[in-house]
């Protein structure tokens, strides 16, 4: 039954963003069909490449092991493409993450709880370039003296090697 939802997001995933004007194919039954590890979707719109891993959930947290994200990791990087986790809970609109920015928990795996992805993912229309997320810590005052969240959690990228630094500068501009 929830292979069947996952099957199902997948591919409403890859008609949204066909209809966004990115080519985009669904990597049929990725992960069993080959002995290599594929992501479930590639997109690009001729100056964007993804290689997406999807995940739906009815509202619980959803989970993503260490392997199937370094798996996808090591496939955007040899592909060309850029990583990105897709989630969609219930009711929701599809949200994405590059891994460096999901939550590691101490057993090594990834989470996204519902509430992270409406507040801190990349909505849909900023993810095809549509619209651009702005904050509310980015229209008020940010004279707090401290470093900024977002460009260390990009420079941990860069450090960790799963954000290059042609998209580290693309991602700070």
């Amino acid at each position: 039954m929830s292979q069947a939802k996952g099957d199902r997001r997948e591919r409403e995933l890859v008609n949204e963003l066909d209809e966004a004007g990115f080519a985009v194919m669904r990597a049929p039954a990725s992960g069993s069909a080959t002995e290599r590890e594929l992501p479930d979707v590639l997109a690009g719109d001729g100056e964007q490449f993804y290689a997406i891993e999807a995940k739906s959930s009815a509202g619980d947290p959803i989970y993503l092991t260490g392997e199937e994200v370094e798996a996808l990791i090591y496939f955007a990087q040899n592909f060309g493409a850029k990583p990105r986790i897709g989630v969609r809970f219930d009711r929701e609109d599809w949200y994405f993450f590059h891994p460096a920015d999901l939550h590691v928990t101490d057993g090594g795996n990834y989470r996204v709880k519902k509430e992270t992805a409406l507040a801190d993912g990349t909505d849909f229309a900023e993810f095809v370039g549509a619209s651009e997320k702005v904050t509310l810590d980015e229209l008020g005052d940010t004279d707090d003296d401290g470093p900024d969240e977002g460009i260390l959690r990009v420079l941990n990228a860069v450090e960790q090697g799963v954000m290059d630094v042609e998209e580290a500068a693309r991602t700070l501009e």
